[in-house]
């Protein structure tokens, strides 16, 4: 089991990620240019969604304004994109996953991250990502995490030109405290972080002066 902290401290750059444990769910997103800066995470009935900080800045918003948290009767889903409502429109998180594919933003075909957490502690994580010019989709199903560990997944190994989409399963990780993983993520490429520990949710906005 690595430490989340120290593998967030040493990259610059993994992009959106998501972390899953016993209790808690962490998910954060970065960027590197203005656009993708110009963001928070704001509250909505059922969860979260990205919206601009400065509306008057905002440039393209595909890809970068959707809810990536939302309730699916008594089901968390939590991804990096506008797959949310797929998944929820379909009521199925696999049938959901399967009608996506990876982001359309070449060269970095950024991964598609995306998780499910039902009440009895059980999950599941999920990449859609580019490989050989089709979309490979993976899923991992897990049972439940003992008290202080997680599963960690990204869109990024790390910055790049362009960037290495995640590679592998899912990392066990440790599972700090909501205020040290916000400090362990790149001062510069942070933007925002929503953390869920039982159940009880804190935003961390830099725009806002998190």
């Amino acid at each position: 089991m690595q430490d989340l902290a120290q593998l967030l401290r040493e990259n610059p750059y993994p992009g959106r990620g998501i972390v899953v444990g016993a209790g808690r769910v962490y998910y954060w997103i970065m960027g590197r240019s203005s656009n993708s800066r110009n963001r928070v995470f704001v509250t909505t009935d059922d969860g979260i969604q990205t919206q601009a900080h400065d509306p008057s800045k905002l440039e393209d918003p595909s890809l970068i304004i959707y809810h990536p948290v939302r309730t699916m009767g008594d089901d968390l889903v939590v991804t990096n994109g506008d797959q949310t409502d797929t998944i929820v429109q379909a009521g199925d998180f696999r049938d959901g996953c399967m009608a996506r594919v990876y982001e359309p933003d070449a060269p970095n075909y950024t991964p598609r991250i995306s998780s499910i957490i039902h009440p009895d502690g059980s999950f599941e994580l999920s990449i859609l990502k580019r490989q050989d010019g089709r979309c490979l989709r993976e899923f991992f199903a897990y049972e439940g995490a003992d008290e202080g560990c997680g599963y960690f997944i990204s869109t990024y190994q790390g910055d790049g030109n362009p960037l290495p989409s995640f590679a592998g399963e899912p990392i066990p990780v440790t599972v700090p405290d909501p205020d040290e993983v916000w400090s362990a993520l790149n001062q510069d490429n942070k933007v925002s972080l929503y953390a869920n520990v039982a159940g009880k949710v804190k935003l961390y906005n830099k725009n806002l002066g998190d």
